[in-house]
């Protein structure tokens, strides 16, 4: 399905350890993780909390185990705070990940947002921006994107659940207000799904702007679940509303068809929050695995 060379393959760490809930997975050391990821068949991984802080420690480890840095995630906080403020986090963040040798920067607008917080309705109180908010936020973007260029990589947004950037509607809006050249954005069919997006919609009209991907399914009546009692963002991670791809209700099918016939180039990363005490890390990296390879002959 995939020329060969285009596709490289990672899974994220918050299948052993979640960074916002500390509790779970919390005796999975970073040396289990990364070599159940390498076991289970895959080539890359982002950055996790348990991840050692020094560029030659970690990139000594990933190397005993064949494995490379896709990204991070960045939290912004551009309609909150003042750029500068943002900024010199964000240099710091992107010139460990130049070490590293990743091309692209993960980024989320944390300004208002209530995915870390137990107690707010994931679907009643998600926030929205105002317009002098959004001026901030494309802005400062321009700015960062313009950093990570400076260093030959790119800046990927990424649309998340309880954050102003959730809905097809925000997305565009992003979109339409930032540079096409400076601004690209992270595709994560887990968050499209739970949002009530159109999937295929984002990736049609997007594709060209979208330069990295998470791939997480969906449990179909864990969502419905947590849109009738209220639930929060975490709240819902613990019940099991994500799984890896092959375990829930999205058809990744037409997905993976339509990437195939594209110019998108870079990395497949599987990042599916769940408790590692209920869905075992090793045993759902293998499920994720397998379910790409049969799909995608990756």
């Amino acid at each position: 399905m995939f020329e060969k060379d285009t596709i490289q393959l990672g899974i994220a760490p918050i299948g052993w350890t979640n960074d916002d809930m500390s509790e779970l997975g919390a005796t999975n050391t970073f040396e289990q993780c990364i070599s159940e990821m390498a076991l289970a068949g895959f080539k890359g991984t982002e950055i996790g909390n348990k991840y050692p802080k020094k560029s030659q420690e970690l990139k000594k480890a990933l190397d005993l185990r064949n494995l490379e840095i896709a990204s991070a995630w960045f939290s912004a906080y551009l309609t909150i705070d003042p750029y500068e403020k943002t900024e010199k986090r964000f240099i710091e963040h992107r010139d460990f990940l130049f070490k590293m040798g990743a091309k692209v920067i993960v980024i989320s607008e944390q300004g208002h947002s209530i995915q870390g917080m137990k107690n707010k309705a994931l679907f009643e109180e998600k926030p929205y921006f105002t317009e002098s908010e959004w001026v901030s936020l494309a802005e400062g973007l321009n700015r960062l994107g313009q950093l990570a260029k400076d260093k030959g990589m790119e800046l990927v947004y990424h649309h998340h659940m309880g954050t102003g950037v959730q809905t097809t509607e925000e997305i565009e809006e992003l979109l339409s207000r930032t540079d096409e050249n400076l601004v690209f954005l992270l595709y994560d069919t887990g968050h499209l799904y739970v949002s009530g997006e159109d999937l295929n919609y984002i990736l049609n009209k997007y594709i060209s702007r979208i330069k990295h991907i998470h791939l997480k399914d969906v449990r179909h009546s864990v969502l419905k679940d947590v849109k009738e009692q209220g639930t929060s963002f975490l709240e819902g991670v613990k019940a099991g509303i994500f799984t890896v791809p092959g375990d829930g209700d999205i058809d990744f099918l037409p997905i993976f068809q339509f990437i195939a016939e594209s110019n998108y180039r870079g990395w497949f990363i599987v990042e599916a929050e769940q408790d590692p005490a209920k869905a075992n890390p090793f045993e759902y990296a293998l499920i994720a695995r397998n379910y790409i390879k049969i799909l995608t002959k990756l």
